[in-house]
């Protein structure tokens, strides 16, 4: 394996832990900590928004207010930090409160199911072979994680279930509102305005000086982490990333997102996490694969411009490019 594409390797999975990690640190920080979630998505929203937005201007050398000078820009810009941003946030964060990082992770996995399809609706087309096998793993995965095999009963609450599955629905609309602004502006400068201006209005919820629960360093640790790593530091990898291997192959490897966020949750935290829900776990994570090898036959979509440009991604590979994450993120993951 040549030096560059081992590098990229290391990236990509090195952001998908960034990105797990902060997940299971939100699941210590709500459930160990008292930790509100309204708190925690103002402050990092706030955090991560500053960040990427002098991220943007000092590194990559982009001017930041251009996307506020046509109007058209600007309110696309608001409509996504509300309906997209805001909501991927909230759902996402909250589903980890009422079960775990795993669970949510995974959960918020079945997005780009729900894109594929929409997308096959909207062309009035069947989804193909490899996209059909997507949309019944993510199904019968889903089923088997919220009941550990036991199809009478759930495994996890009513409340975490519909958090769960909001937040892939909030994630799908969260991937494909944006894609005009993608083709014009950098993600950086989208993702960092869309998070500090949802930071600012969420701060009306949860002024991001009344903190609550119980604080130490490791708390606070926690928090930087979440900010820092599972933001720009993420983001960061993940574009040197998509430069050196590509944003399809980038894509595959994010994918270790929900696993790291799992282990690391069962071995630190205890989580109980029993074979069918990795059996289900794995069964939504592998549907990344397929709509990748479906996406091989089907039209690009629109890409942001600079350094995507420069290897168009796919379906799988746009929706973490647009996600922060990342969780941006990661995503944002």
């Amino acid at each position: 394996m040549k030096k560059p594409t081992l590098q990229g390797f290391i990236m990509a999975i090195s952001a998908a832990i960034c990105w797990g990690f902060s997940g299971t640190f939100c699941q210590y920080l709500f459930q160990k900590r008292g930790i509100s979630v309204e708190w925690m998505i103002t402050v990092r929203m706030l955090g991560a928004g500053v960040l990427l937005l002098l991220y943007a201007g000092f590194i990559q050398k982009l001017p930041l207010l251009s996307i506020f000078k046509r109007k058209n820009d600007s309110i696309a810009l608001i409509t996504f930090t509300i309906f997209g941003m805001v909501a991927v946030q909230y759902t996402y964060f909250a589903a980890i409160r009422h079960s775990n990082a795993g669970t949510a992770t995974v959960l918020q996995y079945a997005g780009p199911v729900l894109i594929a399809i929409y997308l096959a609706i909207k062309s009035r087309k069947l989804p193909g072979i490899a996209t059909g096998i997507a949309i019944i793993l993510a199904t019968l995965g889903t089923i088997l994680l919220v009941t550990h095999g036991h199809f009478g009963t759930l495994a996890i609450s009513k409340t975490a279930l519909v958090l769960g599955l909001s937040s892939a629905v909030a994630l799908a609309i969260y991937t494909l509102q944006p894609l005009r602004l993608l083709s014009a502006y950098k993600s950086s400068i989208i993702i960092g305005w869309s998070m500090l201006i949802g930071g600012i209005l969420f701060s009306c919820i949860h002024a991001p000086w009344q903190a609550t629960g119980s604080w130490d360093m490791l708390a606070i640790g926690a928090v930087g982490f979440i900010i820092l790593f599972g933001t720009l530091i993420a983001f960061s990898l993940y574009m040197t990333a998509v430069q050196l291997i590509g944003g399809q192959m980038t894509s595959l490897l994010a994918s270790a997102e929900p696993l790291s966020a799992t282990i690391l949750a069962v071995v630190w935290l205890h989580t109980s996490f029993q074979l069918m829900d990795w059996i289900g776990s794995l069964m939504i994570i592998s549907t990344i694969f397929f709509l990748s090898s479906a996406d091989k036959k089907t039209k690009k979509l629109p890409v942001a411009s600079g350094e995507i440009q420069k290897d168009p991604t796919l379906l799988s590979a746009q929706l973490k490019e647009v996600l922060d994450a990342p969780e941006i993120l990661e995503k944002a993951g």
